[in-house]
C-alpha cells in the first residue's frame, strides 16, 4: 500500500517523471484508487473542527497529470479522451444521465447527482445531493445530508500547496447559483441564500448587531445571504460584496420550509 513516504519522495522528484515512470504510476493509482473507494480523504474536520489537509494525497493527485497517459475512455454513448478517466463505482449512488464525476471522486451511500460534475479529489458524503449544473470542486469536500442547489459552484484547489479546499459542513443548504471558493468554509447546518458569494476573504456580518465574524465563513447553523457593504476609494463608494447573517436556526429548523419562510419575511426570494 502507497505510503506518505512514497509519495513524497515521488513529489520531490516531480519535474523529470514522466509518463514512462511505471513504478510511480503504481504509487499514484493506488492513491486515487483509495481516494475513490473513500478510504483516504485530501482534507477532513477533526472533531475540534479544525480542517487537516493530507498534501501527501493532493501530491499524488497532482503527479497523476504527468504520469498517467491520456486515454480514450466511454460512458454509454458518450466518449472522453483524458488523463483522469470517468468514476465506474456508485454503491448506492442515484446517477441521473448528464452527471459525470471523475475517477478519484467520492460518492457516498446515499447521494444523488443530478446533471452536475465532480471533480477529482472531491468528497460528497452520505445523502447529499448534487442539483442540476453544480459543481463540486477539486478536492472539495461536501459533508452529509448537504443540498447543492442548482447551478452551485463549489470551487475547486489542488494549488498552491498547503492551501485548504472548500469545506461544506454536514446538513448545509447552498442556495442557487451561490459560489462557495477558494477555501471558504459553511459550516454545519448553514443555509445560504441564491446567489451568494462566499471566498475565504469574504467579509460576514451579523444583521442584527452588526458584529463583524470571522471571514471566508457562514457561522453554524446561520441563514445566510449575500450582501454589499459601503468602502470608499480613491474613485469614490463602491458596494462591494460581503455575506449577511439574518438569524440562526434552532435544532429543529433545517427543512427548506423553514429556510424559505426565513428568506420570505426578510424579502428575499429563494
Amino acid at each position: 500500500m502507497t505510503t506518505e513516504t512514497d509519495i513524497a519522495a515521488l513529489w520531490d522528484r516531480r519535474d523529470s517523471v514522466t509518463e514512462n515512470d511505471l513504478r510511480g504510476r503504481v504509487l499514484v493509482t493506488d492513491v486515487i484508487d483509495r481516494l475513490d473507494r473513500g478510504e483516504l480523504r485530501v482534507a477532513e474536520v477533526t472533531e475540534s473542527g479544525d480542517v487537516v489537509v493530507h498534501e501527501w494525497v493532493r501530491q499524488a493527485i497532482l503527479l497523476s497529470f504527468r504520469l498517467l497517459p491520456v486515454e480514450e475512455a466511454a460512458a454509454g454513448p458518450f466518449a472522453y479522451r483524458d488523463r483522469i478517466p470517468v468514476k465506474t463505482t456508485f454503491d448506492g449512488v442515484r446517477v441521473v444521465p448528464g452527471a459525470v464525476a471523475r475517477w478519484g471522486s467520492y460518492c457516498a451511500p446515499g447521494v444523488v447527482l443530478m446533471p452536475s460534475f465532480v471533480n477529482i479529489g472531491g468528497y460528497v458524503g452520505a445523502d447529499s445531493m448534487v442539483d442540476t449544473w453544480a459543481t463540486v470542486g477539486s478536492c472539495a469536500q461536501i459533508g452529509q445530508r448537504v443540498h447543492l442547489s442548482g447551478g452551485v459552484g463549489i470551487g475547486g484547489v489542488l494549488e498552491p500547496p498547503n492551501a485548504v479546499p472548500v469545506i461544506v459542513e454536514d446538513d448545509a443548504f447552498v442556495g442557487s447559483r451561490s459560489m462557495v471558493v477558494d477555501g471558504a468554509r459553511v459550516r454545519r447546518g448553514a443555509k445560504l441564500g441564491a446567489g451568494c458569494i462566499l471566498t475565504a476573504s469574504t467579509r460576514v456580518f451579523d444583521a442584527e448587531t452588526g458584529e463583524e465574524l470571522p471571514r471566508g465563513e457562514a457561522p453554524e447553523r446561520a441563514v445566510c445571504v449575500g450582501s454589499t457593504r459601503v468602502r470608499s476609494f480613491p474613485g469614490g463608494d463602491f458596494g462591494m460584496p460581503c455575506l449577511l447573517v439574518l438569524r440562526y436556526l434552532d435544532g429543529t429548523e433545517h427543512d427548506k420550509l423553514a429556510l424559505n419562510d426565513v428568506l420570505r419575511r426578510h424579502g428575499v426570494a429563494q
